[in-house]
């Protein structure tokens, strides 16, 4: 029996993403994509509605898209853009909509300068990766081979993403997040951040993941400044995001407090520190 939704009376702001591969639900490959993914979309003010493991099956991938089109504004793919047989997502994105798969010129141009420029020629299978929906826009891969694409329609936007993580982030933080923050929800923006001498970045690894998992609307990066062991100097920024000011500096703030409370386990010193406006 197929599992009944709750209503949806709009599908503005609502995203569905849909990592696809065989892997994935055999337990060889841990999906560690959808989290990531699920984060950013958050800050940005979306509402992830569902995150459904698909295999690799034409059907199976074009009936979770109808499904994910009836209910969600924007619908991320990844996985399934490569050059083998079962690399076979963008041919069920056609399907779904009713579309033809067509070699885009701007995609083969970005396969076939990847390859030359390694001197590798075009076989039918690396050509295989520039076939994309008709009407789609690839995206360009800084990393890899395969391009994405991304199809928007009069209600919804489909992302297709690799599933390497390396080139999926690439993507989405380079050509993906600014194109869905311009039709995301309005959001307010806070930025707190603090200056810290003496803690290695490696080490800050692990806490800093652990507060952005307990902080999905706040965004946190460092920035090193010195070397990693000796003399090391880190830069935190914390930008946060709300529907109102009040609530993304409330969230700032308290992501800051957690952060200096997991910092006392170390040894180090504060050379500045300071929340405002982002700007």
């Amino acid at each position: 029996m197929t599992e009944a939704l709750e209503p949806v009376k709009r599908k503005k702001g609502l995203a569905w993403i849909m990592p696809i591969g065989n892997e994935l639900l055999i337990g060889r490959v841990v999906d560690t994509n959808s989290a990531w993914i699920a984060r950013r979309l958050t800050f940005l003010g979306y509402r992830v509605y569902r995150i459904v493991k698909v295999p690799d099956s034409l059907s199976e991938i074009k009936s979770e898209l109808l499904r994910a089109l009836e209910y969600s504004e924007v619908i991320i793919t990844t996985g399934g853009l490569g050059p083998t047989y079962d690399d076979i997502t963008l041919e069920a994105i056609a399907a779904a909509l009713g579309r033809d798969l067509v070699l885009n010129d701007e995609a083969y141009s970005m396969v076939k300068n990847f390859y030359e420029q390694r001197g590798m020629p075009i076989t039918p299978e690396r050509r295989k990766m520039a076939m994309l929906p008709e009407g789609a826009k690839p995206i360009p891969n800084p990393v890899g081979a395969a391009p994405g694409a991304l199809i928007e329609l009069h209600d919804s936007i489909i992302v297709a993403l690799p599933g390497v993580p390396s080139e999926m982030k690439a993507m989405f933080t380079n050509y993906v997040e600014p194109i869905l923050s311009q039709r995301a929800p309005p959001r307010r923006y806070w930025e707190c951040h603090i200056e810290i001498a003496g803690i290695p970045e490696s080490s800050l690894a692990p806490l800093l993941e652990n507060i952005a998992r307990r902080h999905p609307k706040s965004y946190i990066k460092s920035h090193p400044k010195g070397h990693e062991l000796e003399g090391p100097v880190i830069e935190l920024r914390i930008l946060a995001s709300g529907d109102t000011e009040e609530e993304a500096k409330g969230e700032a703030e308290v992501t800051l407090n957690e952060l200096k409370e997991g910092l006392r386990e170390f040894r180090y010193r504060v050379r500045q520190e300071g929340c405002g406006p982002p700007g």
